[in-house]
């Protein structure tokens, strides 16, 4: 075995590798772990999988009272052999599995992190942990995932508030009732290292207990200054295993300290005489290498703890109650450099390193309460889930200021002129990251508090009135409070939402259906709890005023949906097909007689969605699917009568598509065992241009700002060795192509990353 080593990241990782091998990679935690692991290994033979790796064909969420085939809705479940094949570490990464997802970025009041966009909504707000909303902001890991659920179309009856286009669920691992020990090392370009662990064990006939764990440090693949280092742990614990009655105890910890890329700017700040219909592309001084932020200034940090008592108890085979609660804490902190353009500096060969920063620590406590089960009335089947949610969500939110030496405010503006601040303007074609900027961040201690209780009745029943009839139906009921305030004012809004899923379901064979479902969703003001800007009513003139909210009533969306679902080649492969009409008749728009907020707005996008999943031969493997979405903002309101040069006139935008919503969007992988050893995986993801803003010129002319479409290759190849060992080798972006992973508003553009490669050894005992 090698020397004894330690790894460490800025993140706080210290994990002491006192047995390191580089056939198994496994981090021992101590001796008597170590012997534990070892003693006793189970045999292990190489054979062919009856089934697909890739294919899922039930909804992990009890919600779903049916298979997916049975489902009334687009459902896409990204289970973990997907991510481990595509390599992914993150959300986002796991996420290209799904087409139709797209990305924003975090600027100003919106914090940056996962903002994924669902058939044109902003669904920062709508994501889940196990059932239970998680509003922290951040950028999420896979190392502690089973699968991913992206639930397309209104979904409020399933997900409570927001969820315009959809949400997604995170399930998380559990002890099992096995022995096992596995993990993976891996090594790659941009200084990558990943180092993963996943241990159970049977204490006894009924306790298991599980670890998962997590070492990352990498830079950002083309790009000269980010970089991401991160680690987590994830115990859990189950007792009553193989008894009616089961307790798991989960806990998890997550922390990073990256080195933040907030990209590159749009070529033009402040078009002027420009020509109708321009549209106006990020720009990197001819290098994509160009990073504009400040190594002695930016950072990004963050912190989770999550706390998990969950309690089942079986009352029959099929009917069971379940009850959790939940405690997190997590803490987001950074300042990083906004590439801005706003200014007129872009043009003339300058970008001014503009900062935004936040300091926000939240705090949530849940508890949920689920029955479900099967029940008969005459001949009609019932397959049912009811439940109670009660949830209250806190964060405060604060930011920084700079100071010089003597502690004296330096003004966070325009610095691209004479006699501006060194260092918080660079040139465009040649920035230097490590350029001694002198000054200090300090917080401002001007504190603005967010608060939202939430106490939510829902019922779902998949109806079987015969063996080719289904009808799905659902209600929610919410009793939604939120309050906001700061030193100078406060706002607070109660709400009853209610909401719906309906849908039918016909079997034209026990492996086929058609369906036809409608849903409704409800996005109440300040529902984003200070986290995002999902509800705050983004307008093309900005952000709606926050103290207005008190007089908004929430935004309702419809989201129609026919259908069909097909198992085949002796159900090995799903095949699923949709058409789609997502209709918001009351969006947040700007009143151009008093700049606030106002529910008027019209918004509309009609789409196909294609999804695949399964194996086509016994060697052949498949996942992916394709989107077209058509998005029309009908109504968005008009320009601010105080606008001197567009004065009362329609909102840039209106009638065209939604920002960050591509009209066309592909995603697939497809792996091919050459032999039962050697396995190879090909991935293409790819979307069409995405407009980030619309705007006026001062003559009057319609400028776009976007970026264009693109397509990504990725590669997989892994061999076995034996029944333990075998090693992986990813290489993304194959091509090198220069592509935008995620826009926001007019500024600046997320470049995705360059050609990388990583090798990665795995182990599994």
């Amino acid at each position: 075995m090698p020397h004894a080593t330690k790894t460490s990241n800025k993140a706080g990782l210290h994990c002491e590798l006192t047995q390191l091998a580089l056939a198994t990679g496994l981090c021992f935690v101590g001796a008597s772990a170590f012997a534990q692991a070892t003693a006793t290994l189970p045999t292990v033979t190489v054979q062919e999988s009856a089934t697909s790796p890739l294919k899922t064909d039930i909804a992990p969420s009890a919600k779903f009272t049916a298979p997916l085939i049975d489902t009334p809705k687009t459902v896409t479940v990204i289970n973990e052999e997907v991510m481990k094949q595509t390599g992914a570490t993150s959300l986002a990464d796991a996420l290209r599995a799904s087409p139709g997802v797209t990305f924003g970025s975090g600027e100003g009041g919106n914090p940056s992190g996962d903002r994924p966009f669902m058939r044109g909504s902003d669904a920062q707000g709508s994501i889940f942990v196990d059932g239970m909303r998680d509003i922290a902001a951040g950028s999420r890991e896979v190392y502690n995932l089973e699968s991913v659920e992206v639930v397309k179309g209104s979904d409020s009856a399933y997900a409570g508030r927001g969820g315009a286009g959809g949400s997604i669920n995170l399930f998380t691992k559990k002890a099992k009732n096995d022995n096992f020990v596995s993990g993976d090392v891996g090594l790659g370009t941009d200084k990558y290292k990943r180092t993963t662990l996943d241990l159970n064990r049977k204490l006894s006939d009924t306790i298991g207990f599980r670890l998962n764990a997590m070492a990352h440090d990498a830079d950002v693949p083309g790009r000269n200054g980010p970089e991401n280092q991160r680690w987590g742990i994830a115990p859990t614990v189950t007792f009553g295993m193989n008894t009616p009655t089961q307790i798991t105890l989960s806990y998890e910890h997550m922390q990073s300290d990256d080195m933040p890329d907030s990209g590159v700017p749009f070529a033009i700040g402040k078009p002027a005489g420009l020509t109708q219909n321009t549209t106006i592309r990020p720009t990197f001084g001819g290098n994509r290498e160009n990073w504009y932020g400040l190594k002695a200034r930016d950072f990004r940090k963050e912190k989770s703890d999550v706390f998990t008592v969950a309690a089942e108890h079986k009352f029959t085979d099929t009917n069971k109650i379940r009850n959790a609660t939940r405690f997190s804490k997590s803490k987001q902190d950074y300042v990083w450099t906004q590439p801005d353009d706003s200014q007129g500096n872009v043009e003339k060969g300058q970008v001014w390193r503009r900062f935004n920063s936040r300091y926000s620590e939240t705090e949530t406590l849940q508890n949920i309460t689920e029955l479900t089960g099967q029940a008969n009335t005459g001949s009609v089947k019932h397959q049912f889930a009811i439940g109670l949610e009660l949830s209250r969500e806190k964060s405060d939110v604060d930011s920084y200021k700079m100071v010089d030496a003597n502690g004296t405010d330096i003004a966070n503006s325009n610095q691209c002129k004479a006699g501006g601040s060194p260092y918080m303007c660079t040139t465009l074609p040649s920035p230097n990251g490590n350029d001694p900027w002198t000054g200090r961040m300090v917080r401002n201690n001007a504190f603005t508090h967010y608060k939202t209780e939430t106490v939510s009745l829902y019922a779902f029943d998949t109806l079987t009135l015969s063996p080719q009839w289904l009808i799905n139906g659902g209600i929610r009921m919410d009793d939604y409070r939120t309050k906001q305030w700061d030193s100078t004012a406060s706002f607070s809004r109660n709400d009853t939402l209610f909401n719906y899923q309906l849908g039918v379901v016909y079997k034209l064979q026990p492996n086929a259906s058609i369906y036809a479902s409608i849903g409704t969703s409800s996005t109440p003001g300040g529902g984003a709890n200070g986290q995002g800007l999902e509800n705050q009513g983004i307008t093309p003139g900005g952000r709606a005023p926050t103290l207005n909210a008190s007089d908004l009533s929430p935004e309702k969306t419809r989201s129609l949906e026919l259908g069909t679902k097909w198992d085949v080649l002796d159900q090995q492969l799903s095949l699923t097909a949709a058409l789609f009409r997502n209709e918001t008749t009351n969006a947040r728009v700007r009143d151009p007689n008093t700049s606030l907020a106002a529910m008027a707005g019209d918004k509309v996008v009609n789409g196909l969605e294609l999804g695949f999943s399964g194996r086509i031969t016994k060697q052949w493997d498949v996942f992916g699917g394709y989107t077209y979405m058509d998005s029309e903002q009908k109504k968005i309101g008009n320009v601010a009568l105080s606008d001197k040069f567009n004065p009362g006139r329609p909102s840039a935008g209106t009638g065209l598509a939604f920002p960050n919503t591509p009209k066309h969007s592909v995603s697939l992988w497809s792996s091919y065992k050459f032999t039962p050893k050697l396995n190879i995986g090909f991935g293409a993801t790819g979307q069409s241009d995405v407009v980030a803003a619309y705007s006026y010129t001062e003559n009057g002319s319609l400028i776009k700002k976007g970026t264009a479409g693109y397509v990504r290759y990725d590669a997989m190849l892994s061999y076995i060795f034996n029944p333990n060992v075998s090693l992986q080798v990813n290489v993304y972006n194959l091509t090198d192509k220069v592509y935008y992973a995620s826009t926001y508003s007019a500024h600046y553009a997320t470049l995705g990353s360059g050609r990388s490669a990583v090798a990665t050894l795995k182990f599994t005992y």
